[in-house]
Order: C-alpha cells, then sequence, then structure tokens
C-alpha cells in the first residue's frame, strides 16, 4: 500500500483504491479478512479517522462489509463491482475525450482503432 501525500487525491480515496487495487490482484479474495484501520493507520501513519473513511466508502459501494467484533472483510461479487465501476471511469476519463477530438479532426472510429492497434505509420507523429 503506497499512499502520496503530496497527490491532489484525498488520502482515504487513495487508501480505498489501493485496497481496490489489492482485490484485483486478488492479495484480498472474497469474503477473506482485509486490513483493519488500526493497521493501517499505524502502518501508514495516518490518522485512524482517514483509514476508517477509507474503508467506509469501500463499504458503502459493497466492496467491503463489517463483521462485527470480527473485522473487515472483501464482499462477494467485489472484483467485479470494482472492474466495472474502473472500466465506466475509464470510458469517460480517457474513451469520451479521445472520441469528442477525433470528430473534430473528422477522425474515424476505424482509423482509432488503427492507430491503437499501431497499424499507423509516422503520418500521424
Amino acid at each position: 500500500m503506497l499512499l502520496k501525500f503530496k497527490d491532489d487525491k484525498p488520502v482515504y480515496i487513495q487508501l480505498a483504491e489501493s485496497i481496490e487495487d489489492d482485490i484485483l490482484r486478488e492479495i484480498f479474495q472474497e469474503d477473506t479478512k482485509i486490513i483493519s484501520t488500526t493497521e493501517i493507520s499505524v502502518k501508514l501513519k495516518i490518522n485512524p479517522a482517514t483509514a476508517l473513511k477509507g474503508i467506509t466508502i469501500l463499504v458503502d459501494e459493497g466492496i467491503a462489509y463489517k463483521k462485527r467484533g470480527v473485522g473487515m472483510f472483501v464482499s462477494k461479487g467485489a472484483k467485479n463491482k470494482i472492474m466495472t465501476k474502473r472500466k465506466n471511469s475509464f470510458y469517460e476519463s480517457f474513451i469520451q475525450p479521445i472520441l469528442g477530438e477525433a470528430e473534430k479532426l473528422e477522425i474515424s472510429k476505424e482509423e482509432i482503432i488503427e492507430m491503437i492497434k499501431g497499424g499507423k505509420d509516422s503520418e500521424h507523429n
């Protein structure tokens, strides 16, 4: 878990995304316990309230759940939820702007696909 304290993104969001990354990499699998907020705050030297805020995001999104007196666990289907969320974000952040710029430049979707595949030579450099 690596957080960038000088990043514009709040630490609690970075924390939630880092745990999501660990779920995607299957470091944390469905129905397995994840690191506690106390462990997070000690390991990363952050405020326990900040750690809780990051974990709460995961709970609110149905990615994690709490077993009273036992700890936090990865929800069933968490990996698929994260993948769907991130694919949607990828589309909105990257694909939509590309399509908008391509439309202005009269670049067809087929040409974009060829560019992505690396099929275009230096004429686009």
